[in-house]
């Protein structure tokens, strides 16, 4: 197998974010295109991460699926400039990634054995669905964790509110339809732990689509142009 990515920033901003949640993934290398699946060792929350076969200027696989520590991938896919191209190819247990530009720099990582069965994407109706400009939904979970650990989420005829209130100090964000898509009606909290995690997929798009029902998981997709992120996050539910 032997694949090349001539824009090797889009891995590894991926890898940066992903890393956030997880240190050990298995990568498929598959027809389709490379993607994670991985669950946080908490069991909080998922991230999954696609690089379509287009993304590649080469792409010939055999199916394969690489166990990878990511702080190793991470630390080497920061050599590689804007300029830069890499190539994978797999050797037995090991990944050979190679770096060229002025001059050919190899790396070989080791591949790991991961212990856990393999994670699917679930499928999972909503009742509310939002999109709207990644940089305004950063800027109100930011604002939220100003006040709280935690925020919830208002979806309903034409609004959107993210919302956030700590022991003495609150925070509230509006969205009306002139500045999102806004479709049904809910109520869920949930981390701003996570969710500070989450935004950093800011980077790969302008746009972010938000899905949930009342207190129930949470589903958010960075759709980029050449590969998309998304998570799903428990919810936080308070007795009274």
């Amino acid at each position: 197998m032997i694949i090349k990515l001539d824009n090797p920033k889009l891995l590894a901003d991926a890898v940066a974010i992903i890393s956030e949640l997880v240190t050990e993934v298995k990568i498929k290398v598959l027809d389709d295109g490379m993607s994670i699946v991985a669950v946080d060792p908490a069991n909080v929350a998922m991230v999954i991460f696609k690089l379509p076969k287009e993304s590649f200027s080469e792409y010939e696989t055999n199916g394969n699926t690489w166990g990878i520590n990511l702080e190793d991938l991470k630390r080497v896919l920061k050599r590689a400039s804007g300029s830069s191209s890499i190539i994978f190819e797999q050797d037995g247990n090991k990944l050979d990634i190679s770096i060229y530009d002025k001059i050919k720099r190899n790396f070989m990582l080791t591949l790991i054995d991961i212990d856990s069965d393999d994670k699917n994407e679930p499928k999972v109706n909503f009742l509310s669905e939002v999109e709207l400009n990644s940089t305004d939904f950063v800027q109100a979970i930011e604002d939220c964790s100003v006040v709280a650990e935690s925020c919830t989420f208002v979806s309903g005829e034409k609004f959107f509110l993210v919302e956030a209130s700590g022991s003495i100090n609150s925070f509230r964000a509006e969205f009306s339809e002139d500045n999102a898509k806004i479709n049904g009606v809910s109520k869920a909290k949930y981390s701003l732990e996570y969710l500070n995690k989450f935004i950093k997929a800011q980077k790969v798009s302008n746009r972010v689509v938000i899905k949930f029902s009342d207190d129930h998981p949470l589903r958010l997709d960075f759709p980029g142009d050449k590969m998309g992120i998304g998570f799903i996050l428990a919810p936080r539910i308070e007795n009274d």
